[in-house]
């Protein structure tokens, strides 16, 4: 055998050996100013340290050990970079039992740039989606497959994007998974290794909330007998920014750039869909989806936020009146609190992100003469598509030109000068080209001085 086809079988068994100890990942997390979150998923017994530097510096690489996580022999490492310097550009490097290098366990990030009180607020983009199924055809129904083309997230790994923000169903869990706590852990660790996963898990930062198909069964609420279990799964699996150690529920928030965004839990807090609305003419008092604790964060964070754009992100769509499924409107009490609290107190630039209903659109909701809030729903990544009935369609709050129902992803931008910002949404195919275009600017989304 040449010396040469002697290297090359070397080489194969290198790489694949690094890719028997490591699951999936890196995936980056969230990234600050001076902080930055990378994840991985490894074999039982492997040992994984990261090497870091500034991209101008290669010569000086930092080393550091992971925060091992171990549940159900499920290992996860975690790396929290620190004292990186704003602006900047910084490259890693999975290193594998103190020696296994590989490409595909190499990546860059950027920190988010110092820019307040020193020069406009830079210009940038993210994506947005939910429902994204990988089928595993063993325990999936019998039938046509219900998870779609998956090659959406290698057209999404391709955007010049600065994060990644899931709306829930992140995963599915199916009947053998949602009836024990291992299968809970099965289903985030079988998904998240799909080949279909790694370069986008690398391309961009990951920020995440959740519904109900990762959070337990087909529309679980608070009574689902292993929420806490599956909330040490989702932390487990998303490297969200930090939270109150001692907060019950999943909900926190970040900023990037002049934006910020407020992640909700839709389920932990959650009453049953099935009670009523009302009773006696009047909004059910026990029926709530965000509880008064988080309703409470939410309200001092709105308040205290200074953002052109005041992004609520939940699982379960907000504004719909004519949606007779997963809507907030049907949680009435905590609807009007929540609308009347922003009337109350002026506050500007909201709007909500959201997911769930297998297909997007956008709705619009009068809060004054002048100023109009807006649902972005984004739907669905790669499970199945939902035809919304002919019923829905006639709501006059629904934007009818950018219906689109087929799988998809968003991209949106914020760009322009301060104080007349413009966030642009954009519905994108499978391939990632566009299908539907929308803008609005922060001045739209003020109430009148």
């Amino acid at each position: 055998m040449s010396r040469l086809l002697h290297l090359l079988l070397f080489t194969l068994l290198f790489v694949e050996s690094i890719f028997c100890q490591i699951k999936s990942g890196p995936m980056l997390g969230a990234i600050e100013l001076r902080t930055a979150y990378i994840w991985c998923e490894v074999l039982p017994k492997t040992k994984v340290q990261i090497e870091y530097w500034d991209s101008n510096n290669p010569s000086k690489p930092i080393q550091l050990e992971g925060k091992i996580t171990n549940n159900h022999n499920f290992h996860i490492v975690e790396f929290y970079l620190t004292a990186l310097e704003p602006g900047t550009t910084y490259k890693y490097q999975l290193v594998v039992n103190k020696k296994l290098k590989s490409p595909q366990t190499t990546g860059q990030f950027s920190t988010q740039e110092l820019w307040n009180y020193r020069k406009p607020p830079p210009d940038f983009s993210f994506l947005t989606g939910s429902c994204a199924y990988i089928n595993e055809k063993i325990y999936d129904r019998p039938g046509k497959p219900y998870g779609g083309d998956s090659s959406i997230f290698e057209s999404m790994s391709k955007e010049k994007a600065a994060f990644m923000l899931w709306l829930g169903d992140n995963w599915y869990y199916r009947e053998v998974d949602y009836l024990t706590e291992w299968g809970l852990w099965y289903r985030a660790s079988k998904d998240r290794s799909s080949p279909a996963y790694q370069n986008f898990l690398k391309a961009m930062s990951h920020y995440a909330i959740w519904d109900d198909h990762d959070f337990g069964p087909n529309n679980a609420n608070s009574s689902y007998k292993f929420k806490k279990e599956a909330k040490k799964v989702f932390d487990s699996y998303w490297c969200n920014p930090a939270r109150d150690p001692d907060q019950e529920g999943t909900y926190t928030q970040f900023s990037y750039n002049d934006v910020e965004f407020f992640l909700m839990d839709d389920r932990t807090f959650r009453s049953s869909d099935d009670l009523k609305d009302s009773i006696n003419g009047m909004p059910n008092p026990d029926k709530a989806m965000w509880g008064a604790a988080q309703m409470n964060w939410l309200k001092n964070q709105l308040v205290n936020s200074r953002a052109p754009f005041k992004i609520i992100a939940n699982g379960t769509p907000i504004l719909n009146t004519y949606n007779k499924y997963d809507c907030m409107v049907h949680y009435v009490k905590e609807f009007n609190e929540l609308i009347q609290f922003i009337i109350d107190e002026q506050i500007s630039g909201i709007l909500f992100l959201t997911g769930d209903r297998h297909h997007s659109e956008i709705i619009g909701k009068k809060l004054s003469d002048i100023y109009t809030t807006y649902e972005i729903v984004s739907s669905s990544l790669t499970a199945g598509v939902y035809k919304s009935s002919d019923y829905e369609k006639t709501n006059p709050d629904l934007l009818k030109d950018l219906f689109v129902e087929q799988n998809n992803y968003t991209r949106v931008s914020v760009t322009g000068k301060a104080k007349e910002r413009k966030l642009k949404i954009e519905f994108m195919d499978v391939k990632g080209n566009k299908l539907k275009e929308w803008e609005v600017s922060e001045n739209q989304l003020k109430f009148a001085k």
